[in-house]
């Protein structure tokens, strides 16, 4: 497992260079017997080599543009790249004209002498927290390969870009749980930044009341580096926090329902290891999350923006759609304009008692899913795929349904089945999220050691 830190260093120290960490992120994605080929939807070799040559040559002249110069990254297909087609895992785009100019979150990444390698698949759209893609393939999972599991979504192939080595880190969406919920499933870190906090410009639109975008790695401190640059708005170094005295609110109400054994047995433990450490805990209450099943019958807001932002599309070119795409989308045309605007208030109001009851609060723990990956071979039936992304998204929607910001961390066991640790809280306390989430971190890695 390598950091953004170590890398660094070890391009500071003449360890590696640049060229050699991009020859190794080829190698990975271009191994047969690896993920590769249904991770990436396409990579940029010969633009990652010359990217790697300059970066190598400003840092032997003492110009490096960052500490971060020369290492490489992924993209999700999701983010405009000058002169790329940008898909967002479809095929109706693949005749899109090339984008102009990169997204803003990739432009400040590459500004600061990172290299992108390649655009990872994902959910057809960013509609779906499972990950399947029937264009482009599904990337497995990391864990119990052989029966090849689901590796989350929508930023389904930015997980497994991190989780198998080929990068150190992704950049993927998340309008629903769309970095969270792979970055459980798959035993990594996925951040989801306060909506609105890094720019949207450039990234192709799925319901902008919810889209933010956040990082996949292999650590906290991997993520908070890669939302600052891409934010611009803090320096990327967490507060320094400890377990001993972290207030950790346990969120009682919806979110605990119907835990699968192992992720129960999981929360549980963390819960303890948390509390030997001095950690605080408290219980949450907020009963008025049961609201959510009704509020989204329909799909509620995020389906109604989708189906403005995709009908055109879908008259236009809608047969060319994943089918179960294009129906949840579809689900949206009865949503009245009344209705609409009632989710929306009442989605106000329960963001403002969110911020009051995190009041003398660090962080709203919670398991980032309910379940642990299921075989993608479960999901062939169509009841189950819908039964299963609700299963995927129930714990991680809330977060983005109450503003807030979200991290999921890695809590299983050596050996076990990859299951994460929510922490929350609300819009704007970013930084101050991150550095309680390290102090998680630091208590929850001795499992996995």
């Amino acid at each position: 497992m390598q950091t953004l830190a170590q890398l660094a260093k070890d391009l500071a120290e003449n360890r590696v260079t640049s060229a050699a960490l991009v020859e190794r992120a080829l190698a990975a994605i271009g191994d047969p017997a690896g993920e590769g080929a249904r991770t990436f939807i396409s990579v940029d070799a010969e633009g990652a080599r010359a990217a790697a040559q300059l970066a190598d040559a400003q840092r032997r002249r003492g110009r490096a543009v960052s500490r971060f110069a020369g290492i490489p990254f992924s993209s999700k297909d999701i983010f405009d790249i000058a002169g790329e087609v940008t898909t967002a895992g479809s095929v109706v785009l693949k005749e899109a004209a090339p984008a102009t100019a990169d997204a803003v979150a990739i432009a400040r990444l590459k500004a600061m002498g990172m290299i992108v390698i390649g655009r990872t698949n994902m959910t057809e759209f960013a509609y779906s927290g499972v990950g399947l893609n029937p264009h482009y393939g599904t990337p497995r999972s990391p864990f119990d390969r052989a029966t090849g599991r689901i590796p989350g979504g929508s930023s389904s192939g930015a997980g497994v870009s991190v989780a198998d080595g080929m990068v150190s880190l992704a950049i993927g969406t998340d309008t629903g749980g769309s970095c969270r919920v792979p970055g459980a499933y798959c035993g990594i870190v996925g951040y989801k930044s306060s909506h609105g906090r890094v720019p949207l410009t450039g990234c192709y639109p799925l319901s902008p009341s919810f889209d933010s975008i956040g990082p996949l790695a292999n650590s906290v401190a991997c993520c908070a580096t890669a939302d600052a640059l891409m934010a611009g708005d803090w320096d990327g170094v967490p507060p320094q926090r400890e377990a001993q005295g972290l207030r950790l609110a346990v969120l009682r109400d919806f979110v605990l329902d119907g835990l699968a054994p192992g992720v129960a047995q999981a929360f549980g433990r963390a819960l303890d290891r948390l509390s030997a450490a001095g950690a605080v805990l408290s219980d949450l209450r907020f009963p008025e999350l049961a609201e959510l099943p009704t509020i989204n019958g329909k799909g509620g807001i995020v389906a109604a923006e989708a189906y403005a932002g995709h009908r055109a599309l879908m008259a236009r070119a809608g047969q060319g759609y994943d089918p179960r795409v294009r129906n949840r989308i579809a689900m949206a045309e009865t949503i009245l304009a009344a209705d609409y605007l009632d989710y929306l208030g009442r989605r106000r109001e329960m963001i403002r008692l969110f911020a009051e009851r995190c009041e003398g609060i660090d962080a709203v723990i919670l398991p980032t899913t309910l379940n642990q990956a299921p075989a993608i071979a479960e999901l062939a039936e169509d009841r189950d795929y819908l039964r299963f992304n609700a299963m995927s998204l129930r714990n991680t929607y809330v977060g983005n349904f109450l503003n807030g910001c979200a991290i999921s961390l890695p809590m299983q066991g050596q050996g076990e089945a990859p299951s994460g640790l929510m922490a929350m809280a609300p819009w704007g306390r970013d930084r101050a999220l991150f550095g309680a989430a390290a102090a998680i971190e630091r208590v929850l890695a001795p499992l996995r050691a």
